[in-house]
């Protein structure tokens, strides 16, 4: 018989909240965490604004000694996977740390550390390189320093692929549970690219909004206006386990992870598939994986980017994939409250999803005011919406042509 995995604990950071009631709150009141860019001059770049995290010192949450010696990254990933684990009351311990996992993502690691050693090597020379270099800056390390810092011996690595990266490693996650490899897995992802090279990088490939003057209308998924995606940072980490496992720990269940499904397009380093076509394959795998049908999903956290062509493909897809039962599916993208997290996008938004089930609202998308007439489905302008919510489905896509969709549940009794 097939292990049902649950989700028992959640932990965010983001730009929208430090902690994931305040996210969740700011969210569902429809408030921005997009600001211009304190964190570094912006005076010669073309995009000024990123959705970047208020208020965090890493040397109160972790330690002078160990905050210093990991890149943003990581640190953010400690923060959310403590408040997870606490939300899970989960203690790791020497009865349970074999069988406990951490799959934290990163699509793109530890680029801060590298630029400003980068500028290092450049001004100072090869001899005053950070020993911690390398290590700080390895996408696998958000994991690896999980693991460390609450003792969890089970398997630890990092699915990376793209944006998809954080929705993927909640996906493998459950597979991992259900073939009985492990009982627990902390699976999230982590991002922190909100950097000149970040920044200029995006911008040199056309990917960012550049509507600098009005910072919390840049990003606007599904409008006739939209300019591109603005850049987040932040973590999301979720507590995955068997049903076994969380009756035996006798803690509350959140919600079931009932379905996960991904695809390639094998298309375009950075444009979807025409039409959406993998995304459509990885909706359709998480249906079938979670066993149910089309008209059974209540709501769709779409990927929802602010891009031109991402939000017109994942339109098509969608309606591909539920026909004219699209029209009873809210749908929002929380991107436009949040921005783009990258590989923790997918994380974050599978931790709304679940909070969606939970208080029964559908957050909003902000920013819709002018939609595109090619984007004419219900995304819920503006305003969150309260509807009861049954099933929730996920779906994140990533430059490469990855795609991921996952589906949640209320908990069965």
């Amino acid at each position: 018989m097939t292990k049902e995995v649950v989700i028992t604990g959640i932990g965010m950071i983001s730009p929208v909240g430090n902690t994931i009631d305040a996210s969740w709150n700011n969210l569902i009141n429809g408030n921005s965490g997009i600001d211009v860019i304190k964190s570094f001059d912006t005076s010669e770049m073309e995009t000024k604004i990123a959705g970047e995290i208020k208020n965090f010192n890493p040397i109160d949450l972790i330690g002078k000694k160990e905050s210093r010696r990991m890149d943003r990254f990581s640190q953010l990933a400690i923060v959310a996977s403590q408040e997870a684990l606490n939300s899970a009351q989960l203690n790791i311990d020497e009865t349970n740390e074999h069988r406990v996992s951490v799959m934290i993502s990163s699509g793109i690691g530890g680029i801060i550390t590298i630029s400003e050693q980068i500028d290092i090597l450049r001004d100072k020379g090869p001899s005053r390189i950070s020993p911690f270099l390398v290590p700080m800056m390895l996408p696998d390390m958000a994991s690896s320093q999980v693991s460390m810092k609450f003792g969890a011996k089970g398997p630890n690595f990092a699915i990376v692929s793209a944006c998809a990266s954080g929705g993927d490693s909640i996906g493998i996650a459950s597979e991992f549970i259900k073939s009985n490899r492990v009982d627990i897995v902390l699976a999230g992802g982590s991002e922190a690219a909100i950097c000149p090279i970040g920044i200029a990088g995006f911008n040199a490939c056309h990917a960012l909004s550049k509507n600098n003057s009005s910072p919390k209308q840049a990003s606007k998924p599904f409008d006739n206006n939209r300019d591109g995606f603005v850049l987040s940072e932040g973590a999301a980490v979720l507590v995955l386990e068997s049903r076994e496992s969380a009756n035996k720990r006798d803690v509350n269940i959140l919600a079931t992870l009932a379905g996960y499904g991904s695809s390639a397009d094998a298309n375009h380093i950075t444009q979807p598939a025409p039409g959406g076509e993998g995304g459509v394959r990885a909706m359709n795998e998480a249906i079938v994986n979670a066993e149910i049908n089309t008209n059974q999903i209540d709501y769709i956290n779409a990927h929802g980017t602010s891009t031109p062509l991402n939000d017109k493909f994942e339109t098509m897809a969608m309606k591909t994939v539920f026909g004219t039962e699209i029209n009873n599916i809210a749908i929002s993208s929380t991107k436009s409250m949040t921005g783009h997290l990258l590989a923790a996008s997918g994380a974050i938004e599978a931790a709304i999803s679940v909070k969606s089930l939970n208080e029964n609202i559908v957050p909003p998308t902000i920013n819709l005011n002018e939609p595109d007439p090619e984007c004419d489905l219900n995304y819920t302008p503006n305003k969150s919406l309260h509807k009861n919510l049954f099933y929730t489905m996920s779906n994140s896509f990533g430059f490469g042509g990855h795609n991921c969709s996952l589906i949640f549940s209320k908990p069965s009794n």
